[in-house]
């Protein structure tokens, strides 16, 4: 029976994987909640003060005393208009304080999540993206998520329940006025959804833009000496400004459109204040079509409910300025989710790996499926005997890597996988990594000396055997000149790409596992060279199991197998 690993076709929106990371911090976003209707209640307490003492000056007599001759009552109401306006901002500091204590902790625990995934080994071998691009993801677009954890999450909620607690003190006074604020409300959230939407995309192309730009400045400031030796700083400097250009493009687009829905919604809110303040004020003159010499709305209602007319559509504009925070969180999500896509699904095998080395490799109907249900790699069949070759081509997006990211343990997949006959979801992963190596387009060197960059690989190593290795990959005159103390530069700068793929090599052949991943290693090289490693490959794999992956068939006719993706089965070279 085939064995199937777990596997989720489609991944949760980006609006529901926010909703997913809120789950922690809900206890401090309630009480956030409360706090700000608190200070809505404290509003119209105050503003109903404020209508109130109008009221009672315009009443009294000009000649009067006001102040001395109140009755006691205005001695209490005073106190409660001071309470009122010094308690509400300190509820609204307690609401931003807990906003922001629940962002720091969602972002952290979100940061650490990722950082966990790329932790892992077999993420660590398979993914392609750049370090710059990388950084820009963990930190830039973590951060991304701020204003939307901060502000819209409560605001969401507050555009709901606020209007609802005014329109519920309006209405006594007066029903129409209720009525005219409530025909009005939509107009707000509407206009807000459709530019919302183009704010969205905008906001999801400059958080690729920022991303592309990190990657390639971090690799352009990493390549400086070479740059410079080969005189194209100037170049460089070219190509920086225009994506820099581009990407100053992108910002100001959003934030036209920012202040575009903006605009867009204070002059609906304005419009609509007006409209209230307009049928109130004819009220008060007596003037009304319908209720001619007559007065609906006394002067104390009047007076209350065009105070509290702003503050109804106060949270729907402010609903509408945050939405585009929430835009770039919803952007900042679909970005991170290949970080994130198969986060809750672990390689969870036990078993040792049976049989003898090298390993045989076999399948059937095996495929990947991408986060949007999409196919990444549909296998009908592949068997890879043990110690033979295989060369894997293909268009691009066929499923090259993908197979090669199966193997690692880094994706889930649906099918048969079998290895030396046993099933691969079964097998210990720590154990199957530590019997294969894995090479990627542009092998992974640090600052230092050639020696260390070898005991990368084995470190304990000695120098005799980092010697014969570095001799296997046609390197030992090499050594014999510069000797293995031989300074690197970050990303082996101060070598060719030539060399630095044979020292590669030497890192695989000092690692000596039985089972060899290559994911285009000669990708970068001139044919020449491409074609003196891929020979070099059939020497120095002799006995081992090897799987690579090359758009180039230069210098590989020895391989033993050739699967193309897309057909249905290997093909035997030698046949």
């Amino acid at each position: 029976m085939p064995v199937k690993t777990a596997t989720r076709n489609n991944l949760p929106s980006a609006a529901r994987q926010l909703r997913q990371l809120q789950a922690p911090q809900q206890g401090r976003l309630r009480l956030a909640l409360l706090l700000a209707l608190g200070n809505t209640a404290l509003l119209i307490g105050q503003y109903g003060l404020l209508a109130w003492l109008l009221n009672q000056w315009l009443q009294t007599s000009i000649n009067d005393a006001f102040i001395p001759t109140a009755p006691r009552a205005l001695y209490f109401v005073f106190i409660a208009l001071a309470a009122c306006m010094l308690l509400r901002p300190v509820l609204h500091y307690g609401r931003e304080r807990l906003c922001v204590q629940a962002s720091l902790e969602i972002r952290r625990q979100l940061r650490d999540r990722v950082l966990q995934k790329l932790a892992r080994p077999a993420a660590q071998l398979a993914h392609s993206d750049s370090d710059g691009a990388l950084t820009s993801r963990v930190l830039d677009q973590v951060d991304a998520l701020d204003g939307y954890l901060q502000r819209y999450v409560v605001q969401a909620q507050l555009a709901v329940l606020i209007p609802l607690m005014l329109l519920v003190v309006t209405t006594p006074f007066s029903g129409l006025a209720a009525l005219l604020l409530l025909l009005t409300a939509p107009l707000v959230p509407l206009f807000m959804i459709i530019l919302g939407k183009a704010a969205s995309a905008s906001s999801r192309k400059q958080l690729q833009a920022l991303s592309r730009l990190g990657g390639r400045f971090l690799d352009l400031v990493r390549g400086m000496r070479t740059l410079q030796h080969l005189q194209a700083t100037e170049q460089a400097q070219e190509q920086i400004a225009q994506a820099a250009e581009g990407y100053r493009q992108r910002t100001m687009a959003v934030l036209r459109l920012a202040f575009l829905s903006s605009a867009v919604l204070e002059f609906f809110a304005a419009l609509s204040i007006a409209l209230v303040a307009v049928y109130l004020g004819l009220g008060l003159l007596g003037i009304l079509p319908w209720a001619k010499a007559s007065i609906p709305v006394p002067y104390t209602g009047a007076l209350f409910i065009l105070l509290l007319a702003p503050e109804f559509y106060a949270p729907l504009r402010q609903l509408g300025n945050d939405y585009h925070a929430k835009a770039d969180a919803e952007a900042a999500m679909q970005e991170l989710a290949p970080l994130l896509q198969d986060e809750g699904w672990q390689h969870q095998g036990t078993e040792p790996l049976p049989g003898t080395l090298p390993v045989s490799i076999q399948a059937c109907d095996l495929s990947v499926q991408s986060t949007d249900g999409r196919s990444r790699l549909q296998l009908p069949s592949l068997h890879l005997q043990a110690g033979h070759s295989l060369l894997i081509q293909g268009a691009s997006g066929a499923g090259k890597s993908t197979l090669l990211q199966v193997l690692l343990g880094a994706l889930p997949h649906q099918g048969q996988l079998l290895v030396n006959g046993h099933a691969f979801a079964r097998l210990e992963l720590n154990g199957w990594l530590n019997g294969l190596d894995y090479l990627a387009q542009q092998p992974r060197f640090i600052e230092g000396s050639l020696a260390d960059n070898l005991r990368l690989a084995a470190p304990q190593a000695s120098e005799a055997r980092m010697q014969a290795a570095m001799a296997q990959v046609g390197l030992a005159d090499l050594v014999q000149q510069r000797g293995l103390d031989w300074p690197l530069a970050e990303r082996g700068a101060g070598m060719s790409g030539g060399q630095l793929s044979r020292v590669a090599l030497a890192q695989l052949l000092l690692r000596d596992r039985p089972l060899w991943l290559l994911d285009e290693p000669t990708a970068h090289l001139d044919p020449d060279s491409r074609r003196q490693i891929h020979q070099l490959l059939h020497q120095l794999s002799h006995g081992r199991s090897l799987i690579l992956v090359s758009h180039s068939s230069a210098g590989l006719d020895w391989v033993d197998q050739r699967l193309q993706l897309g057909a249905p089965q290997t093909e035997n070279s030698h046949a």
